[in-house]
Formats: structure tokens, sequence, C-alpha cells
């Protein structure tokens, strides 16, 4: 099903122009804020359970090398406009950023690594999304606790943040890349 992205590294890449990879993070961005608002607006974006449906375009890190500035951006933009503490507009963003580069590394050795094994790359292209659970759920839970003052025990936080997150980037993540995936192989 991802074999139009696990291409082999020995073909011609695709290099991005300047100005559409701007476009293409700028679009990124936008789409992080707007998802974020919204799940913010359902009471999911923030405190100690969190369901963030942008997480899941972590995924995009397997099509385009501009998700990683367009991520990053979205998630300060986002934790800016709707009013997150500092201490979270800071290592919040840098949870994205750190998990939107852990997972932009295992595609890269998804398709360097296994390029005559499709099984293996697919597996690990699968686990992209693991650097952006594991980060989220290791920087968040001490802001939680640190800037907005919440009680709960820092295992119980690390619990739900990781849980939002396995369910925002990883199974909305991989649902989003299917169709995604269809579409990269029919142009």
């Amino acid at each position: 099903m991802f074999d139009s992205i696990l291409r082999s590294p020995r073909a011609p890449r695709r290099t991005l122009r300047p100005a559409r990879y701007a476009a293409e993070a700028a679009i990124i961005a936008a789409l992080y804020v707007a998802l974020t608002y919204l799940a913010s607006a359902m009471g999911l974006a923030s405190m100690p359970i969190q369901l963030r449906f942008s997480e899941a375009m972590c995924m995009l890190v397997v099509l385009t090398p501009a998700a990683v500035p367009g991520m990053w951006v979205g998630c300060l933009l986002a934790n800016l406009l709707t009013g997150a503490a500092p201490w979270d507009v800071v290592f919040g963003s840098l949870a994205t950023l750190l998990g939107i580069l852990g997972g932009r590394g295992l595609f890269l050795a998804a398709q360097k690594l296994f390029p005559t094994r499709p099984r293996m790359a697919r597996a690990l292209l699968c686990a992209v999304p693991l650097p952006t659970v594991v980060a989220n759920a290791a920087i968040i839970p001490p802001v939680l606790i640190y800037a907005y003052g919440i009680e709960e025990a820092l295992p119980y936080l690390v619990l739900t943040v990781g849980l939002g997150e396995i369910l925002s980037a990883w199974v909305l993540g991989l649902l989003l890349l299917v169709p995604l995936s269809r579409l990269r192989r029919r142009a």
C-alpha cells in the first residue's frame, strides 16, 4: 500500500523549489492551527487529556520534507493563538519539532536501509509516529504540572498524554496516510 512512498533511494529524488517548499510548509502550518482550533473548541486540545487532530499530520513527513518546519511553526502558532502558557509554547513546540525530526529520520532510514525488503520498510514506515508519541509523552506532562499547576501524578499525565498522542498521531496519522499515499501513486 505504501510502496509509492517507499521508492528506492537510487531513484531520482524530486527536489522542492524554495517557493514550493515554503508554500507547502505554510499550508501545513495553517492546517495544523485550524485543526488545533477545532480540537480546542471541542475541549480536546489541552490539559491532561489531549487529542489534537493536528498531530495526525506528523505522517506528512513521509510525503514532504516541508512538513518539518510546517508542523513546528503550526504548533508554535497554535499554542500562541490558543493562549497557552509561555512554557507550553516553548516546550510544546519543541516536543513537536523533536517528534517530527525523529519521524522524518525513521522514514529516511526505511528508504535507505530496506530498499529490497519492502515488508521491513513498511513496518518502519508505520513506526514514524513513535517519536512524536514519545517526545510529547516525555515533555508535555512536566509542562502541565509546572506551567498550569495540574496536581495529577506525573505517571498519570504521561499515560494520558501518551494515549492521546497514540490516538491522534498514530491511529489518525496512519488513517490520513492511506488516502494520501493512494493520491501520490496516481500522480
